[in-house]
Order: structure tokens, then sequence, then C-alpha cells
């Protein structure tokens, strides 16, 4: 017997017939078989047959409208069918851009896919929120530019030359996976970056924290001068799912499998190894439809693309099917309001949530993204749930409020690229500037509760308490950044009980087991100068707990001191002394 059965049945009851008909129907009803799926008016499918000249027009279009956009509602998609394209593609904000073939090299685009920062002056630390991914790009000058901070991955692209990661100005990216990039990576200004499972002629730069795990061609590890930090492998990831055409110009999502011990690309041979789901097996939402509708879909055993746009949930979606797939295009974003969570999943294996941004609302909710109930007990290290691009805010533009962001109770979950923010600034331009201590509260970042969890390249910012509070066994963190909250009004109110400020990442006094590695944690605390956090990371004195590669910063020449890394260990980050770094802990002695 289906053990999910009733809650299907619950759902779908509470549905008028039109509505189980849109559900079984409506979304879906253009074949997944037809030249175009029904994708919305914001997502631009773009045909090798098209003129070059409408093609262009209509890539610049979108970037004229989304280069200064860092707060809009509007969200994007350019998605290139298998072919030849003579096009240059600037990539704004809230904007993807993917090839739709089975190999990156399905699609070529003779020209550049790249992200820059003039309309800031070159600076690209607010270069938020874009992505390119599943293509081939042969620049004619040999050289492009991917000049971003976070929530901005480079996936499983070919690029035949040199990547250049800044625009002069400062950054504070980065996300690379599965990419093959044929010239040099110059990172210039970029504060940290990830590179994982990937091809690399060389690289060259280097500021504070920069991690490879998995990627030929990688530098040697020399931390903390250069402070490069590489691995040859990565123990367990898995790709995140993309859209293709097959060769009979069927549309699908191809689910990659999972992989252990993974080093270099996944496509190296021709044969990535996973699994491709029909389109029809996939509910199409809008964001005009409401939570319930796409719920229903769901407990009917759908698979779910959300097009690009807002999704404002009265109630969280449901996932409670194992192995369903979880795809947003264009950064689909889900607004949780009322109080409500934006994702809840039963502690099922197999689960994919990819590709989405969350978005707290203006009342507080307990938790935005909950994976499995609290105290569940199930194996999934065969099958694990994967969250991969996954994007949270709390607050910024609008007023935003959770008390947790992530909640992760389920087992053997990998994290791929997660941005978890709180924000430290909102749209001056436009007056919408929501960021105060009291006025858009986030209080935890990321919680893990369950056992054998892992993150690749997580991201956790400006949280009034613990930003990463972990509480699960043998937990595995391959590189983190985080900046502590700018604005505690004092050292009284930023205290942990007795103890000075709160520990960016935090593990439990009862975990036993837990290694984290490249740890970067940077304070600059605007409102009160004098602040003091005594200890970046706090954990358990145990033979089982590991750190490696961990930097702290006080930025802005000193606003703020963090007095140890780990514990007790380390030197201060302060003024005067403002970078500090510590190779091991325990130490070696």
């Amino acid at each position: 017997m289906d053990a999910f059965q009733p809650t299907r049945r619950s759902v779908v009851a509470g549905l008028s017939g039109a509505a189980v008909a849109a559900v079984t129907a409506g979304a879906a009803a253009r074949p997944a078989r037809s030249p175009n799926p029904d994708l919305g008016p914001n997502v631009l499918i773009a045909d090798p047959s098209m003129p070059r000249a409408v093609l262009q027009q209509r890539v610049d279009a979108i970037f004229r409208s989304m280069e200064r956009a860092h707060f809009t509602d509007a969200r994007h998609a350019i998605l290139f069918k298998p072919g030849r394209y003579d096009v240059d593609v600037n990539v704004g904000f809230f904007t993807q851009v993917a090839g739709l073939g089975a190999m990156p090299g399905d699609v070529v685009i003779e020209g550049h896919v790249h992200a820059e920062a003039d309309w800031a002056k070159g600076m690209a630390l607010v270069n938020f929120w874009r992505g390119v991914e599943n293509l081939e790009v042969r620049p004619p000058d040999g050289a492009d530019r991917w000049a971003v901070s976070q929530a901005a991955p480079y996936r499983r692209v070919h690029l035949g030359g040199d990547l250049a990661l800044d625009d002069g100005g400062w950054s504070s990216g980065g996300f690379i996976a599965d990419c093959r990039i044929d010239g040099t990576i110059r990172s210039g200004s970029q504060q940290q970056w990830f590179t994982r499972n990937s091809e690399i002629r060389g690289w060259n730069g280097a500021n504070w924290n920069m991690m490879f795990m998995g990627v030929d061609g990688a530098p040697a590890a020399s931390f903390p001068e250069p402070p490069y930090t590489t691995i040859s492998a990565v123990p367990v990831i898995r790709d995140k799912p993309f859209l293709h055409i097959d060769a009979t110009g069927e549309w699908k999502v191809f689910v990659p499998a999972l992989r252990r011990t993974a080093r270099g690309v996944s496509w190296g041979d021709r044969k990535p190894q996973g699994s491709s789901i029909p389109l029809s097996r996939f509910f199409i939402g809008r964001p005009d439809m409401p939570a319930r509708q796409i719920n229903a879909a769901l407990a009917l055993g759908r698979n779910l693309l959300l097009t690009p746009g807002i999704y404002h949930l009265d109630t969280p979606l449901r996932i409670d099917r194992a192995d369903t797939v979880v795809l947003g295009l264009g950064l689909a974003t889900l607004l949780a309001e009322g109080s409500s969570k934006a994702i809840v999943v039963a502690d099922v294996p197999g689960v994919t949530i990819a590709g989405l941004m969350i978005d707290a609302g203006p009342m507080l909710s307990p938790v935005l993204v909950e994976i499995g109930p609290r105290g569940t007990m199930r194996d999934h290290r065969a099958n694990p749930t994967l969250l991969s691009d996954l994007f949270f805010r709390v607050g910024g533009a609008s007023i935003g409020n959770a008390e947790t962001c992530l909640e992760i109770n389920s087992h053997h979950v990998i994290g791929d690229h997660l941005w978890i923010w709180r924000a430290d600034h909102g749209d001056r331009a436009r007056g919408r500037v929501h960021v105060g201590w009291d006025e858009s509260v986030g209080n935890q970042g990321l919680v893990v509760n369950g056992d054998d969890v892992t993150m690749c390249a997580l991201f956790v910012e400006h949280f009034r308490r613990y930003n990463t509070l972990w509480n699960g066994e043998r937990g595995r963190t391959w590189f983190y950044q985080n900046e502590l909250p700018y604005d505690p009004p004092s050292q009284s109110a930023y205290m942990a009980g007795t103890t000075r400020g709160w520990a960016a990442y935090k593990v439990a006094d009862g975990v036993d087991d837990h290694e984290a590695v490249a740890l970067g944690i940077y304070a600059n605390f605007t409102a009160d100068p004098g602040i003091v956090v005594e200890s970046a990371i706090e954990a358990p004195r145990k033979p089982g707990i590991r750190f490696s590669s961990v930097t702290t910063i006080s930025l802005g020449g000193g606003k703020g001191t963090i007095a140890h890394l780990v514990n007790e260990a380390g030197a201060a980050a302060r003024p005067g002394a403002i970078r500090q770094t510590l190779v091991t802990y325990p130490p070696h002695p």
C-alpha cells in the first residue's frame, strides 16, 4: 500500500472537479513532444533558425531590463535549443541562461555569455541571482567574464578560452561546477571561490579563501599563503537536473546519478550517468497558481517545473513522494505569506529541489524550508535528497521575517550551492530598504538535525543568532562563507547568554563527529564597530571534531573583532590585524 495515498486523496478531495481537471490536464495540456511546451511569457526559447538580429534584439532587451534590477520581481530564463548561435548574451539579475542539449556541446554560442559590473563601475559585490548552465561558449577573442558574487552558479559549461571572475572592483563569489575551461581562470578581486568537479588549464589569483574539489588542473594546496585548499575528489555529490530535448524532439529533465569519490566533469566521456524524465510527467507551475493547485499535482505523483515569477504561498508546497523533482526556471521565487513555510518534505529518499529562490514574507515564519520532520530515523544513504542552487532571502526591499530559513531533519541530505541571506541592504534608489535589526528578523540561517548531511559551497550571512547550527552526526561542510550581521545595535544586544556574540558556525555540544574545510568568516559591525564575537566557530573539543583552512576578517579596516577562530584557538581579527588564519583544528602538536 502506498504510504502517502491518504495525503493524495485528501489534497485532491479539497479541489473542485474543474481544479482537478486543471491539475491532471491543464498545465501540461500541450504535449511535451510539441515544438515548445508552454513555459510562460518569461521564458525565451531560442531556435537556431531564428534570425540573428531578432535573437540578439530579444536577448539585449532582457538584459537592459535586468542589468540594474537588483530587487525586481521580474524573472527570466533564456533557453537555447540544440544548435549553433552567433549571439552575445550579457546576463543580468534574475536571469538564467541554459542550453537544452543532452551535452554542453549540443548548444554552441559563438560569442560571449558573460556577467559584467559596468552598472556599478566595476564593483561586482552585489552581482547576485543569475546563472549559466549546460552549453559551450566560444568567445571570438578567447576570453569571457563572469564577474559575480553569491547565488550566481556557472554549471556544466565548456568554455573555449580564459575566464575572468571580476570586473576591476571587489567581488564576493562564487561557484563553478562540472565545467571544462580550456583556458586559465583569473580570480582577480574575488574574496573567495569554490570550484568542484571541473577541468581547468590553470588558475591565477587568490585573496582569502579558494577551494577546489575534484578539479583537474587545480593549484596545489597551500593554505594560507596563497589560500588554496585542494582536495582530490568529492566524497559524494549529485549534480543539478536540467531540461533537455532528446534526438526525437521530446522535452525531458535529466536527473544525474549519484557520484562517489567524484573527480572531473560528469560528462567527459559523453556518457553522463543518470535518467531522463519526460516533461509530460511534470506539472508546469505558473506564478498565478495557488499553492493548493500545485500541491494537488504533487499529491498525484507529478514532478514540478516552476516557470519564472513570484509564487505567493499561503500554505507550503508539500512533497511526500520519493524521487520527486522540483526544478525552477529563471530563479522562480516562492514567497511565504501569513507565517507559512514555503516547502515541507516528508522523510522520503531521492527528492531534488533545485533552482529556486525562497523569500520570507512580512509575518514571521518558523521555518521556510523543512526537509523531513523532526525525529526522523530513516537511512537514505543509497538515494540522498539533493538541494541545489537554493537561495534564501530575508528582508531587503521588502520586510521579511523567519526564525529559521532551512531546517534539515532527514539523514544523508546533500546541499550543493546554497546562499542563505538575511539582507544587509535594500533598494535605496526606490526607497525600499527593510533591513533593520528588529524590522527584518532572521534568527538562524541553517539548522541541521539529520545525520550524514553534506554541504558543498555553503554561504550563510547576517543572521542574528547562529548562522549555522549543526546538531547531527558526521556532518561535512566543504567550503563555508559567512558575514556576521552588520546591524547589532550594541554588544548587550548581541550576546549568546554570557558569551560575547554568536558564532557563525556552531556544532552542538553532543556531536562526536564533524568536519568542515575552507571556512571564511567576516565581521563588519557597522552599527557598533566595538562589538566582539568570542569565536567564529564553536564546537566540542573531541577527537572527531575537525576544522581546517579557517579564515577570519575584520572588514572595513576593522569594524568589529572576532577574538578567536575555533573555540579558544587563533588570534583576534581586529583593527590593526584584520586577517587571521588557522590551518587545522585541533592544531597539530
